[in-house]
């Protein structure tokens, strides 16, 4: 399963327009639950920008809702990438170092 995680997040942080943003907001989630609003203001990035980068990655089983859709409510890092949050910060370094 770490290998399907892996491409998972080459193409999704590394391989598309607006990965380094969704590097940061699964970053900041794994400090701590925001909801989009928080997440807005704490990373200076548009609600909807923020909106549409959480629809992607809970779409890939990235970050949570266990409180469901209701208006406010936090998003959490998934249990999934808990777990391998080692491989997350593997890419996210390599990034770093190669000046992305």
């Amino acid at each position: 399963m770490t290998a399907a995680l892996r491409q998972l997040l080459w193409y999704l942080i590394a391989g598309t327009r607006g990965g380094m943003n969704r590097a940061r907001i699964l970053e900041a989630l794994h400090e701590r639950p925001y909801n989009a609003n928080q997440l807005s203001e704490t990373l200076g990035l548009d609600h909807r920008t923020i909106r549409h980068y959480l629809e992607l990655l809970q779409k890939n089983g990235l970050v949570s809702r266990p409180s469901g859709e209701a208006y406010a409510s936090p998003y959490f890092v998934s249990p999934y990438l808990e777990g391998n949050y080692a491989v997350f910060e593997e890419i996210r370094k390599k990034l770093l170092s190669s000046g992305r």
